[in-house]
């Protein structure tokens, strides 16, 4: 459903008169919040993304927020707290009215043996330490982060998800969500517990190289699941710049990413404007979160958010479908037989 009068986080001394009207609002599933249909995705204020411009990753979060973005994720697996407790220092200055926010459990060490922890017990420790961090009385969504890893699906149904629950009844969290790469593992997982679940966040699963979550859209829209469509830039992978050294995509999938970059480079082009385009038209999503350190970003993404893509952008952005992104390429169940066999030599 679309909301076309200003939000409920309409924030009068915080956002200026009119400075919503733009943006389009979406009821987030059975949330009943209504949500930007752009939002901010935190996991760049953090090491993982390399290093950033504090004060202006400050900036553009806060220009992003007044200009009607109200929605914004991040997790305690971004730099181990780091991007949360980023966040906490920026909010603090920014009325809890004006903002929609979501974190995570599950996922939270670098180091294989403490990665992930799906009990009742780490989760519910997980939210207070969050919450301590942003600086905050309660989470509008908590999600359990990247589910294929769990041991079997046991656990979350029968551990993490009725903790959250119960943080839920505490008043620390409003909602639930679940978070993956594998889509199957998500559907899997949503099937386990009809009905317990709010919020669906899959990420570069609708990608210039990967349009598969098309295909599952029907079943979370049918679970009355507010959908998340994330990173469309395929975690960095879909930029002139590149991926992060620990990206899990193949050397052939990296390859074809740097000869598209190429052809960007010589148009004078950016490529995550063009991939940001295409991640754009997926039907059935609430909302399209995407990670911005700088206001120049933050510009650009949504420039083609209202404007699309000139002429010379639509010829680039062609060119590459017909050339190089021609098949479907994905890294599914290359981090987890990582993860497994990692798990497998500690345990020898």
């Amino acid at each position: 459903m679309s909301c076309t009068s200003s939000p409920a986080t309409f924030t009068q001394g915080f956002h200026a008169k009119d400075s919503c009207n733009s943006m389009p609002y979406l009821t987030l599933g059975k949330t009943g919040l209504e949500i930007s249909k752009f939002s901010f995705g935190a996991a760049v204020f953090s090491s993982i993304y390399g290093e950033f411009d504090a004060k202006e990753a400050e900036e553009t979060l806060v220009q992003a927020l007044k200009s009607g973005v109200n929605y914004i994720d991040t997790a305690p697996w971004y730099g181990q707290g780091q991007s949360e407790g980023f966040l906490g220092q920026v909010l603090r200055n920014v009325p809890r009215s004006a903002y929609y926010i979501a974190t995570k459990v599950g996922r939270y060490c670098t180091d294989y043996k403490n990665m992930f922890d799906f009990s009742a017990k780490r989760s519910r420790e997980s939210v207070e330490r969050s919450l301590e961090l942003l600086g905050l009385q309660y989470v509008d969504v908590i999600q359990i982060h990247d589910i294929e890893f769990a041991n079997n699906v046991g656990v979350v149904i029968n551990e993490c998800l009725p903790e959250l629950e119960n943080l839920i009844k505490e008043g620390k969290a409003r909602f639930i969500g679940v978070t993956g790469y594998s889509l199957h593992h998500l559907k899997e997982c949503i099937l386990h517990a009809p009905g317990k679940f709010d919020v669906v966040l899959p990420y570069a699963r609708f990608t210039l190289m990967d349009n598969s979550l098309e295909s599952y859209i029907k079943f979370f829209q049918n679970e009355n699941l507010g959908i998340v469509c994330a990173s469309g830039h395929a975690m960095g992978l879909l930029t002139n710049c590149g991926p992060q050294a620990w990206h899990p995509a193949s050397d052939e999938q990296k390859q074809l990413c740097r000869k598209a970059a190429k052809i960007c480079k010589e148009a004078g082009i950016e490529l995550g404007k063009l991939a940001m385009y295409h991640f754009l038209q997926l039907s059935g999503a609430t909302t399209f979160l995407t990670g911005m350190k700088t206001r120049h970003a933050l510009d650009m993404n949504l420039n083609v958010f209202y404007c699309g893509l000139n002429l010379k952008e639509q010829e680039v952005l062609q060119l590459l479908k017909d050339t190089i992104f021609t098949k479907s390429l994905n890294w599914e169940g290359v981090e987890l037989e990582r993860y497994r066999s990692a798990m497998g030599n500690l345990q020898n």
